[in-house]
């Protein structure tokens, strides 16, 4: 458990640079509203910061999107190869758990579960009803940039992915964003911070959001109070 509250405290101290920095070995965005085809935004944040929330918040506000959220529930029920659609199906453990249980053990399996349901969800086809959208937009919550440059990148910091194992994950991650390059690329990243105010228990979020564009929608404006 004192690992798994480290594990926490490091991700929270380090999600916000990604969404302000270049990041390695992914294609530059030509602006959210160049080209063709929905606009793909991905919502970062601390852990506990209300990403659920202001995904049901976005929900509610723009039906006609698409909002992919982060596949926990796939990560919570390991099932075997092939049962994945079968109700009955045994679950071999609950990868996560076992991740924050023991760390050093459990790290690199669960990073490279994680990237590839990530992946997979990236890669999915646009929805009918988005591509008959006007102003089509897909969010996603998380993306396979924050599966790297936070999640797996603060595990080797605090030292329960080995030298050899970030090696490795850095070689086939990278191997996979240039191979699906065109099919990965985001147009923007969504960055949550939320402060508690006062002894309500509520928070306000300020969202920032990192593109080569303004970004002009209905949620705005920069900040929503929740809890």
């Amino acid at each position: 458990m004192i690992a798994g509250r480290l594990y926490l405290r490091l991700l929270r101290a380090s999600s916000k640079s990604m969404a302000k920095r270049p990041l390695e070995g992914v294609p530059p965005s030509r602006g959210l509203h160049a080209g063709r085809g929905p606009r793909r935004l991905s919502i970062e944040g601390n852990i506990a910061v209300g990403k659920s929330t202001f995904v049901k918040l976005l929900t509610k506000t723009h039906p006609e999107w698409h909002v992919a959220t982060e596949p926990v529930a796939t990560w919570q029920n390991v099932q075997a190869a092939g049962t994945q659609n079968a109700c009955t199906a045994p679950s071999l453990g609950n990868l996560l758990d076992m991740m924050y249980q023991e760390p050093a053990r459990w790290c690199y399996t669960f990073q490279t579960f994680s990237f590839m349901s990530r992946l997979k969800v990236q890669l999915e086809p646009f929805p009918e009803k988005l591509l008959e959208a006007k102003q089509a937009v897909q969010i996603f919550e998380r993306s396979v940039y924050s599966d790297r440059y936070i999640f797996a990148k603060t595990l080797f910091e605090n030292g329960s992915l080995s030298d050899i194992e970030w090696h490795i994950y850095q070689d086939w991650h990278y191997f996979l964003l240039q191979e699906f390059a065109s099919r990965l690329r985001l147009h923007g990243f969504i960055y949550l911070q939320a402060a508690p105010q006062g002894a309500t228990g509520k928070a306000r979020w300020t969202v920032e959001v990192a593109s080569h564009d303004p970004l002009t929608w209905t949620v705005e404006p920069a900040q929503h109070t929740v809890g």
